[in-house]
């Protein structure tokens, strides 16, 4: 079972009030159903989102439904399910906002329909069961909703930005595509759909991901450190064998032979280690940029005596 069906299948659950209810199906009906002949059909694989939507129209409007099944023509092994609505269909048209009422088809729905935030939350849901999939963040970070309107598809981004999600739209040849591609705000976008399990598993994949992503970096930091110790160990233990090779120790003042010998003693150790083990083994502190100034007046030697 997909990401997409168990967060469809744990909404579908949802308990909501009337006024919910109808905002969701606005949404359900607006993006997923057409009418032929006064006959609203609405279709969906899902037996879940099917019961759903039949106990809204039965509850709400006192009708009987037909329902139906179909080879689906997406070629999906599942049967598509027909919800198939004859009775009041103006009626259910004009309380649900897609129609006004001289039966005229609202490009939007009204006010009244997402009128507060649970009704808003409301006609998401219903939006994302009839046209919605968020990748398992396993693979990616990505929500989607596909609709057909122009209209419709920027009505359902303001929707979504009142909750500040930075959703965008993108032009596609069968339509719009409502998008949201942050980690955090599809986090929150399941919160507001009240997907609470799938927004569980969500964080938790996310957490982990952002853990492993500072371990990486951390480790890269680490090892990026070590070669850079290695190289400045390596250049410096360079500029000895070159003053050795010239006979050249005898030129470098006591403290400056001291930081010689102990280079050649440790050449893996960085600078402050250095400087801690000579002023452990001496008793004379040192610090690492005192020591640093002694391999400088080494770096001058071994320059002047390759010349």
């Amino acid at each position: 079972m997909s990401y997409t069906t168990k967060i469809k299948n744990e909404i579908a659950k949802i308990e909501n009030t009337k006024s919910e209810s109808i905002a969701e199906l606005s949404a359900f009906i607006r993006n997923n159903g057409y009418i032929d002949n006064n006959t609203l059909y609405l279709t969906t694989e899902n037996e879940n989102i099917l019961n759903r939507l039949t106990k809204f129209l039965t509850s709400l409007y006192d009708i009987k439904v037909e329902l139906e099944k179909k080879d689906n023509l997406n070629f999906s092994k599942k049967k598509l399910n027909v919800i198939k609505v004859s009775d009041k269909v103006n009626y259910i048209l004009q309380d649900i906002g897609y129609y006004s009422s001289n039966n005229t088809y609202l490009e939007s729905p009204p006010n009244y329909i997402v009128g507060a935030n649970e009704e808003i939350r409301a006609y998401l849901r219903g939006v994302f069961l009839c046209q919605g999939s968020i990748n398992d963040p396993e693979s990616s970070y990505h929500m989607e909703l596909l609709v057909d309107k122009p209209d419709e598809a920027v009505f359902i981004q303001k929707l979504l930005n009142i909750f500040d999600l930075n959703a965008k739209i993108l032009t596609r040849n069968n339509g719009y595509m409502i998008y949201i591609k942050e980690a955090d705000k599809i986090g929150d976008y399941l919160r507001i759909l009240k997907a609470n399990q799938a927004v569980l598993y969500f964080e938790n994949i996310r957490i982990y991901h952002q853990e492993k992503n500072i371990a990486n970096r951390l480790n890269n930091c680490e090892q990026a450190n070590i070669d850079k110790i290695i190289q400045t160990a390596s250049e410096q233990l360079k500029y000895i064998s070159i003053i050795e090779e010239n006979m050249g120790v005898e030129l470098l003042d006591d403290k400056t032979k001291e930081a010689l010998l102990y280079r050649k003693k440790y050449p893996e150790s960085s600078l402050k280690e250095l400087s801690e083990i000579i002023s452990l083994e001496t008793g004379k502190k040192i610090t690492k940029s005192g020591l640093n100034h002694r391999f400088r007046k080494i770096k001058e030697l071994a320059t002047r005596l390759s010349n």
